[in-house]
């Protein structure tokens, strides 16, 4: 036997769980068409009742809605169950029922005859009554929440996902919590859009019933006197008790089902089980129910009302209140130790800054929502290529809407002031001619965020025409991305805190954690390293090279490099071959511009070299004069297409830096003494 094939393949497969579901669907959908006898109809009858009774129980102990996803599933294969078995049960009403109470099983005969008490009259009230209650009040009820619950949490959907990539680019949550986020807002929003749709079985069930009600009655009267002769009183009494009985047997496992229905629908944003949240928020406050107990007790007193059942629930309702307020009263007189608060400890979140953070007008909400946008992921992307260019972790990026600004404004802040701001156009398209000049394109005027160069916002339709004009496109998602770059280089050295410093410290490897230990705190504080690590990056020097980072501080406080400004000079003479090489990658030379013997000489006179420190006195007017040449040299050399540094004397280079950062501060000033030895200098222009 077990070497049959047709056994080893019913025995691996039958009892597959999709598979058996498939079988008892389609064994559901048989029963319509094929004769029961009375014990297999009473089997699934019973069936029915436990299923409806089942649900009911999984319903009351929910944590949440979505964790019984599958209940509009369960609800339409609940719902066929009861309408198969109703046919099953009203071909027996009708061929058997002239032979008695018993014709269509015990279940329906003992619903009919013991529910009913043995008076049609009343069974037809109770079942009546029972129809009305679940068709009118539970089914059309928890329908319409269903429905408006569906249509909220549809709207509510691009709040939430922001505020899921919100967190996400931000740092506070990781990608597979993102992920578990985002599978958790489907399901919910698929499972109140699916139970608005189930809430119409239930609803079509109890319009069956009682349009099968009305079949089995008036069918089964005609046939018991029109074809087996019984008297119309017999035939009333006998086809009414049963198709009652079968009423009884389908509306009760329905009324149950939708009252889980209701249940679930209306459980909201309650968390926990509902007989928790019950408890917990009807005795929390004694009031209410010492005021129920002494409403009770009036009652009872009433002339005509009751005295016995009204004064026992005033006594319980008494005592549950006294035992709430007692159990109040002795956690209030447990000892405290009771620190003075403050408004930061009662809201810890007010003294909290961003230290970077992105506001977005109504209109751009879709950057940072919209799935095909990949706006926090190119925010990933730049935080990473920024660690991995300049060596420290950038402050993870806040993304929040501000309906303050213009709708399609945006403004980034660093520690809530602003550093940044600009205006996107999420329908069309950025043109920018590469010469600097306005692109000849039909368009609104506008300039560069970033860079401020002109610039015209498009339509999309006009990208091609763009591109083989030799403009420059760009979407408004890499527009932003692209402003925030810049913003993050322009403002690394404030962006690098006390505690960023001390992660990177504890981040070197264990060969050189005895370098740390031998320079801090006796040589140098940790503040003192996260100044020069903060002059180097407001040149935009990366700082990846700690080692020798740390060797040029522990070498230049032995040299007696008192500041800050000599021990960022001294640190980076030690990094020319680094400075070089950035200097010189594009080109494989330095395009310098060089000052004058003139303006050499004036500098010798004009230094000071007092305590130790090295200072330009200039006049204003000297210092406009200054600003005025080198303007003049750069545009020389910008001229002839060149990306220049301006080449200084090592003791003069911080303070000419400080001259020209108002007016050029993209200008990269460099020493001669950071030329590393065999790197080629290309003098382009001279500052006369």
């Amino acid at each position: 036997m077990k070497n049959n094939i047709l056994y080893k393949v019913f025995s691996k497969e039958l009892f597959r769980g999709d598979i058996a579901l498939s079988i008892a669907v389609v064994f559901s959908l048989a029963i319509m068409l094929v004769p029961l006898p009375t014990q297999i109809l009473d089997l699934f009858l019973s069936f029915s009742l436990v299923l409806s009774t089942l649900i009911l129980m999984v319903s009351i102990f929910l944590n949440s809605p979505t964790d019984f996803t599958s209940f509009p599933s369960l609800l339409l294969f609940s719902t066929l169950l009861r309408l198969t078995l109703e046919i099953a049960t009203t071909r027996l009403v009708l061929t058997h029922g002239f032979e008695g109470h018993y014709a269509a099983g015990n279940v329906v005969a003992a619903f009919g005859e013991f529910l009913m008490g043995g008076d049609v009259v009343i069974g037809a009230i109770i079942f009546s009554i029972l129809l009305a209650v679940n068709f009118i009040v539970i089914t059309k009820g928890s329908g319409r929440i269903a429905e408006v619950a569906a249509r909220f949490s549809l709207d509510a959907m691009p709040g939430k996902q922001m505020a899921i990539d919100a967190e996400l680019s931000s740092g506070a949550i990781s990608d597979q919590i993102a992920r578990q986020r985002r599978q958790a807002l489907e399901e919910e929003s698929a499972f109140f859009g699916a139970m608005d749709g189930a809430a119409k079985f239930v609803r079509g069930d109890a319009i069956a019933a009682l349009i099968i009600t009305g079949i089995n009655i008036i069918g089964g009267i005609a046939i018991g006197v029109l074809r087996h002769g019984m008297q119309l009183s017999d035939a009333l009494n006998s086809f009414t008790t049963l198709t009652i009985g079968d009423g009884l047997i389908s509306q009760i496992p329905a009324l149950l089902i939708s009252a889980a229905a209701g249940i679930i629908v209306t459980k909201g944003g309650t968390e926990g089980r509902i007989d928790s949240a019950l408890t917990a928020q009807i005795g929390k406050n004694p009031r209410p129910l010492a005021l129920c107990s002494a409403a009770a007790a009036i009652f009872g007193l009433m002339p005509g009302l009751p005295f016995f059942p009204f004064f026992l629930l005033s006594g319980l309702f008494g005592w549950i209140a006294w035992k709430i307020r007692k159990r109040e009263h002795s956690v209030s007189e447990e000892p405290k130790i009771c620190a003075p608060t403050s408004v930061a400890e009662e809201n810890p979140n007010m003294i909290q800054m961003d230290l970077l953070r992105l506001e977005m007008g109504f209109n751009l909400l879709n950057i940072a929502n919209n799935e095909n946008s990949q706006l926090t992921e190119q925010i990933k992307s730049i935080r990473k290529n920024i660690m991995m260019e300049f060596g420290f972790v950038v402050p993870p990026v806040r993304i929040q809407d501000n309906l303050k600004l213009d709708a399609n404004g945006y403004v980034f802040r660093m520690k809530d002031i602003q550093v940044g701001h600009g205006e996107l156009m999420i329908d069309k398209l950025l043109v920018m001619n590469p010469n600097g000049t306005l692109p000849d394109l039909v368009g609104s005027e506008t300039r560069d965020p970033a860079f401020g160069l002109q610039a015209r916002w498009v339509a999309a339709f006009l990208r091609e025409e763009a591109l083989l004009k030799g403009y420059t496109v760009v979407d408004p998602t890499n527009v932003l991305a692209t402003h925030l770059t810049e913003i993050i280089r322009s403002n690394m050295a404030d962006l690098l805190s006390y505690s960023a410093t001390q992660k990177i410290l504890d981040n070197l490897p264990s060969d050189d954690q005895r370098l740390v230990q031998d320079i801090t705190p006796t040589q140098v504080s940790l503040l003192g390293i996260q100044r020069v690590l903060q002059g180097l990056l407001r040149e935009r020097i990366s700082i990846r090279d700690m080692p020798c980072i740390l060797e040029s501080i522990q070498e230049g406080v032995s040299y007696g490099c008192k500041t800050t400004e000599r021990l960022v000079e001294h640190v980076r003479t030690r990094l020319a071959r680094q400075i070089s090489a950035g200097a010189s990658e594009r080109t494989g030379y330095i395009p310098a511009v060089t000052f004058s013997m003139e303006w050499q000489k004036f500098f010798f006179e004009a230094l000071d070299t007092k305590n130790g420190d090295d200072q330009l006195y200039l006049t204003p007017t000297q210092v406009s004069k200054l600003v005025d040449a080198i303007k003049k040299a750069l545009q020389k050399a910008v001229s002839q297409g060149e990306d220049v540094v301006l080449l200084v004397n090592g003791n003069i280079r911080t303070a000419v830096k400080a001259i020209v950062q108002r007016s050029q501060p993209a200008l990269f000033v460099m020493s001669q003494a950071e030329i590393y030895i065999g790197t080629n200098v290309k003098v382009v222009s001279v500052v006369e």
